[in-house]
Parts: structure tokens; sequence; C-alpha cells
């Protein structure tokens, strides 16, 4: 009798813990699909889209942020958001950049630097800046997302990525998205 309790409890706290990770997954905001179109523009000279990113921009390089090139950004714009991560992680997206309050002007990032006033968020690793990709095994696709803002965000470096979420949601007037692949 003991045992079977023991295995209803276990179940029980199972489900709790199941539900409460349902309810806060669904509780978090969407940015991924606005139905936006993607107006501005977002390439790396490191490698194309679709294309596989260099050995010196992972955790088997020297790791450093790509360079990225920007344009098209519209004139309303007050700050722009980077998010990169990795939906192929065995754990589920994986986290790798975020970077807020990007000047709207800005039209590159220079390989391994941000630009001036834009603030880092932590990563899946728990670490603010760039973490790059580092893949278990097989091949990973890493989406690059640049988001324009209606405002600049009040938020701390460091913030996570559900904080940032929250914050852009609703003033989100433009995006644009590059993907690159890497495999170990």
């Amino acid at each position: 009798m003991n045992f079977n309790k023991g295995l209803l409890l276990i179940l029980g706290l199972f489900l709790v813990i199941l539900g409460l990770f349902i309810f806060f997954k669904l509780k978090e905001p969407k940015i991924e699909n606005l139905g936006l179109p993607l107006n501005m523009k977002l390439e790396s000279p490191a490698f194309e889209n679709n294309g596989f990113i260099p050995k010196k921009y992972t955790c088997d390089g020297q790791d450093f942020s790509p360079p990225l090139l920007i344009s098209e950004v519209p004139k309303s714009a007050k700050s722009l958001v980077l998010i990169v991560d990795d939906p192929d992680a065995p754990m589920g997206t994986f986290t790798h950049w975020t970077v807020w309050n990007i000047p709207p002007n800005t039209t590159e990032f220079q390989e391994n630097s941000l630009p001036q006033g834009a603030i880092e968020g932590l990563t899946s690793w728990g670490k603010t800046g760039w973490q790059g990709p580092c893949p278990p095994s097989g091949q990973h696709r890493y989406f690059f997302k640049l988001f324009a803002l209606d405002q600049v965000l009040e938020l701390k470096a460091g913030a996570s990525l559900s904080q940032l979420k929250s914050a852009m949601e609703g003033h989100i007037i433009d995006r644009a998205e590059l993907v690159g692949l890497y495999q170990r």
C-alpha cells in the first residue's frame, strides 16, 4: 500500500509541476510570429542567409560575435532589439544573445563588439554577452532576429529573455531575420 501511495504522490507532484510549466509557457509573450512584413534587412558579411557560420564565431573557435549589417530601419523606430536563438537545442530553444536599446541609426555590428548604448541580457547559459553556437550533435539553425521598436526599453543589463519579450510586447513595428547553420 505505501508503495502505491508514494507513486501516486510522485505522479501528482509531477502533474502539478507540468501544469505550472504549461501555464507559464502559455503566459509568456509571443513576439516571433506577429504577421509583420520583413521590411528591414539583416545580413552578415561572414555568412549567407541559411549558410554556415564560420568556426571563428562558435565555441570551437574564438567565440566572437559575428559582424552584422542592418538596413531599411523604419524612420519611426526609436530602438532596435536583437535576439539570437537555436530552436534545435535538445532541451528546447536556446538563447545565445539578447541585445536591446540599439540605436535605430545603427548600420552594423562590428565583429566581437556592440553598438554604443546597446544593452545585453542573459543567455540560456545564465551569462550576458554573445555565447556562440556549440551544438552537442547534428546541424543546428541559429536565428538572428532583429526588431524595430517604437520606444526605448527601460530594462537593466542582464534582464531575462522573458523580461525582454514582455517589454517589447505591443511595441514592434518591423522585423528582420537572418539564419545561420552550424555543425560540429
